[in-house]
């Protein structure tokens, strides 16, 4: 896993993260093994929930190629509601 941070907020930061494999749970293991759990992940170390017990982790975009078609293919998802992701610049 290779990672980039985007912006930083004032005790949070956003990663564009690029997974060299799909195993199981990466992202999180991962980043808390490096001291910087995601927010709301009580299994990997952030140490409160999200209200609504969910993780700070989203998927905006994925690209692949098309099996078929040999096409690139991009997927862009807007980010959930909620004042962090609010915060942040996202284009």
């Amino acid at each position: 896993m290779d990672y980039k941070i985007i912006q930083k907020l004032d005790n949070y930061f956003l990663l564009e993260i690029d997974l060299h494999t799909g195993r199981h749970h990466q992202i999180r293991s991962q980043l808390s093994a490096i001291g910087c759990p995601i927010k709301g992940d009580l299994k990997y170390g952030f140490d409160r929930s999200n209200k609504d017990a969910s993780i700070s982790l989203h998927a905006r975009k994925l690209s692949f190629k098309h099996p078929v078609k040999d096409l690139e293919l991009n997927i862009v998802a807007p980010t959930p509601k909620d004042p962090i992701w609010n915060a942040v610049d996202i284009l």
